[in-house]
């Protein structure tokens, strides 16, 4: 997550040069972020996140040497501050459920606007979740195929949490915003940020997307949930 003390440091890691240049030109253009370098697959990420210590990186899904998916995996469990932004032109079940389960902290296709891309790498440096429109319903879709026995082993981890932290969790899950929680609980803002917090130290999870994640595979949410 960035400081806050400068712009946010970005990473564009695409198998083509036009969309790396193109994403590049529109990121500079944004005063509160600056695209500190490019990489051509999921090994050269790696490789630059380590040099250049982004706050966010920019990752195509589909690419030679090493794809998106496991490029994230790897930089997600090596560098806990680096934030992942998935960007892909397949808007798919798989590499939805795929690359939110290997640490991507959004997910954006690749037609989105410029002011969408921008906000959407502000949303995740902040350490906010990020769906693109209709990427939730397919998120929960896949979800719902989980079976009992696929859920089982991690009930036992919510125990942990409070009566209060479940439902804080189960409304992150339901993709509300800190102020939505803190209206609907009729709690300060800064109270569901604290919970929030001792969800994701409590289960061991880096943001609040993999705490989205958390509460259905674990059927703290059931999909359709309201």
């Amino acid at each position: 997550m960035t400081s806050g003390a400068g712009p946010i440091r970005v990473l564009i890691v695409d198998d083509q040069q036009m969309v790396r240049q193109g994403f590049t030109v529109l990121l500079n253009t944004q005063p509160d972020i600056e695209v500190v370098g490019q990489a051509v697959d999921g090994v050269d990420a790696i490789a630059r996140t380590a040099e250049l210590a982004p706050d966010v990186v920019l990752m195509d899904i589909r690419m030679p040497e090493m794809g998106g998916i496991e490029a994230t995996r790897r930089i997600t469990a090596g560098h806990e501050a680096v934030r992942v932004l998935v960007l892909t032109t397949f808007d798919l079940d798989e590499h939805v459920y795929d690359a939110l389960r290997a640490g991507a902290s959004g997910f954006l296709l690749k037609d989105a606007s410029a002011d969408q891309l921008a906000e959407a790498v502000r949303v995740v440096a902040a350490g906010d979740a990020l769906l693109a429109p209709g990427i939730t319903r397919r998120l929960i879709n896949e979800f719902s195929r989980l079976d009992a026995s696929h859920r089982a082993p991690l009930k036992h981890r919510v125990g942990g949490l409070t009566e209060r932290e479940t439902e804080v969790l189960a409304l992150i899950a339901q993709g509300f915003s800190n102020a939505e929680i803190a209206e609907r609980l009729v709690v300060a803002e800064q109270t569901v940020k604290t919970h929030v917090g001792r969800i994701l130290v409590k289960l061991g999870l880096r943001d609040r997307t993999q705490a989205a994640i958390f509460a259905y595979e674990s059927g703290v949410v059931r999909p359709g949930a309201r």
